[in-house]
C-alpha cells in the first residue's frame, strides 16, 4: 500500500486491548497517518477482536459523525481452535459492515502465529499495519465520498427533468 495520506475527515479507532502493548504500537502508526492527513479521531477500547465489529456497528448510527473506522487488535494462535473462530468472525463482521452498511473500515486486526510476528507487524518502524489500516480507512472514505457525490448529481439531475 502507498505510504501517502489520502483524505482527511473524522475517524474512530476501535482498539482491542487483549494485547494492550501491541495495540498501542499499532495505534501509534494509525494516529501518525491520521495526523499526516489532517484528520481528527476518537478512540474507544473493547476487550478483544471479536468485539470490534459490534463496537463499530454501535457507533455507526444514523447520526454517525465518523467518515471511517480503524479496527486495531491482535489474535495470536494458541493451543485451541478458538484462534480460527476469532480470526474468521472478526474479519467477517468487519466485511459485513463494510458491504451491507457501506462503512469505510481499515482492518488492522493482526492474525499471527506468535508474538514475534505480531511485533513485526505492529511496530511503526517495521511493517506498520496500524498505519496501513488508517490509510485503508481513509482510502475507503474517499471512495464512499465519491459515490455519494455521484448519487447526489444523479438525483439532482432527475429532479431537473
Amino acid at each position: 500500500m502507498k505510504k501517502k495520506a489520502l483524505t482527511s475527515g473524522h475517524y474512530l479507532i476501535v482498539q482491542a486491548d487483549f494485547y494492550a502493548e501491541l495495540v498501542a504500537a499499532q495505534k501509534r502508526g494509525a494516529v501518525a497517518e491520521l495526523k499526516t492527513a489532517g484528520a481528527s479521531y476518537d478512540v474507544i477500547s473493547v476487550p478483544g477482536a471479536l468485539e470490534i465489529p459490534a463496537a463499530i456497528a454501535m457507533a455507526a448510527t444514523n447520526s454517525c459523525p465518523y467518515d471511517g473506522f480503524i479496527a486495531l487488535g491482535c489474535v495470536i494462535r494458541g493451543e485451541t481452535t478458538h484462534y480460527e473462530t476469532v480470526c474468521t468472525e472478526s474479519s467477517r463482521g468487519l466485511m459485513d459492515l463494510a458491504i451491507y452498511r457501506n462503512l469505510a473500515i481499515g482492518n488492522g486486526i493482526l492474525t499471527v502465529e506468535n508474538a514475534e510476528q505480531a511485533w513485526e507487524r505492529a511496530d511503526i518502524n517495521r511493517k506498520d499495519k496500524g498505519g496501513d489500516a488508517a490509510r485503508a480507512a481513509m482510502a475507503m472514505a474517499a471512495v464512499a465520498k465519491r459515490y455519494a457525490e455521484d448519487r447526489k448529481l444523479i438525483n439532482d439531475s432527475k429532479d431537473n427533468c
